[in-house]
């Protein structure tokens, strides 16, 4: 079992997160879902500190008894799915470098944590978040099906927005660990739509730029209410691939 071993973090690594941290924390307050700003107060994440797995899971397990694991980096889907049905959420442990504040291929631990951490503090997010992964698992032997269950959670869990008091307000922690992508999300030049499961579902994304469109709930409970849709939508579709899906 991988650990976090804090102490071989350098001082390169403190002030990347720092940095990061710092740049971003100051577009939030206007721009994040409250209930990502509470968990962020919850687990008490800093400028001046790289998180500390252990503090930080001792708290949400107290909140909603989900816990971080550490994780080398991008995982197969059935580990992923596997860590998630059980209420863990992979995370790597290694900092981009200084270089690569602006961009990095693949999510480093700012991503993980700094975006996706605060809100698995809250239980109807965590609870979609977990009973997405158990249908995932169930069609984990279908390529076509595990693509269409990534549509969901990349247009929700990574770069999803929601409606809170009339004004729209990030959730999706792909945006959430993006200074750049969070003003444009919510901005005129980007298009927003309702959430909708058969529109999501038929919908591809591209990694290499900002969302042309981003999806938006009214509450966290209508991820949960949303997922006998997408079931059934799977027993619909899951067997027979758009044509240009590629099973490799």
């Amino acid at each position: 079992m991988m650990i976090q071993a804090y102490e071989k973090y350098s001082a390169e690594d403190f002030e990347v997160w720092r940095l990061l941290y710092e740049r971003q924390i100051v577009n939030l307050p206007d721009a994040a879902s409250q209930a990502y700003l509470d968990g962020l107060q919850m687990i008490n994440f800093t400028a001046d500190k790289i998180p500390n797995f252990d503090e930080t899971n001792a708290v949400l397990k107290g909140l909603t008894g989900w816990q971080i694991h550490v994780v080398p980096g991008l995982i197969d889907d059935d580990k992923f799915f596997q860590l998630m049905a059980n209420c863990r959420f992979p995370a790597s442990t290694w900092l981009r470098q200084m270089s690569q504040l602006d961009y990095l291929e693949e999510p480093d631990m700012f991503h993980d944590v700094f975006g996706h951490v605060p809100l698995l503090t809250n239980q109807p997010f965590v609870d979609f978040l977990q009973q997405l992964s158990k249908i995932a698992l169930d069609y984990i032997d279908n390529p076509w099906a595990i693509h269409l269950i990534s549509r969901i959670y990349w247009f929700t869990v990574e770069f999803g927005l929601i409606r809170e008091n009339e004004d729209l307000r990030i959730y999706g922690a792909g945006i959430l660990s993006s200074a750049g992508e969070t003003m444009h999300s919510i901005s005129s030049a980007a298009r927003q739509v309702a959430y909708e499961v058969d529109t999501i579902m038929s919908t591809p994304y591209r990694k290499d730029e900002f969302q042309k469109q981003y999806f938006v709930i009214d509450r966290y409970e209508d991820l949960y209410r949303s997922l006998d849709k997408i079931e059934a939508y799977l027993k619909k579709h899951a067997d027979h691939p758009e044509p240009d899906f590629a099973l490799s």
